[in-house]
């Protein structure tokens, strides 16, 4: 069950990151925050970064072997690297409708599974 919190937590976590490092893009995109200044978009991120470590510190200490968890610490890395990615391309795919998905990203995304074979591999 550990590694089930612990891989829910890190998509929850990256849903909030994706939601903090390029919502704000989005959101100036459909003029409702185009005339903040850039200090009240850094709070405002922030604000959502928030969120995301609520959910990354304590999947992060869920996941980890010495702390009873199943994941070495590159295993946790990899993960949520991995999960940061798919997050991020559904997020772009959905909200950014003019970014589109290349043959060179998915050669991307594959490299990344074999990754995290590699990472896990014994």
């Amino acid at each position: 069950m550990k590694a089930l919190y612990t891989i829910l937590l890190l998509v929850v976590s990256n849903v909030f990151m994706t939601f903090a490092w390029y919502g704000h893009l989005k959101l100036q995109q459909m003029k409702l925050i185009e005339s903040w200044p850039l200090y009240l978009v850094i709070l405002f991120s922030w604000g959502i970064a928030l969120a995301e470590y609520s959910c990354q510190i304590p999947a992060n200490r869920i996941g980890f072997v010495d702390n009873g968890g199943p994941f070495t610490l590159m295993q946790l890395k990899v993960m949520q690297e991995v999960i940061t990615l798919i997050i991020f391309t559904v997020f772009t795919t959905v909200f950014f409708r003019g970014e589109a998905l290349h043959w060179n990203h998915l050669a991307a995304f594959v490299c990344l599974i074999m990754a995290v074979y590699f990472v896990f591999m014994k």
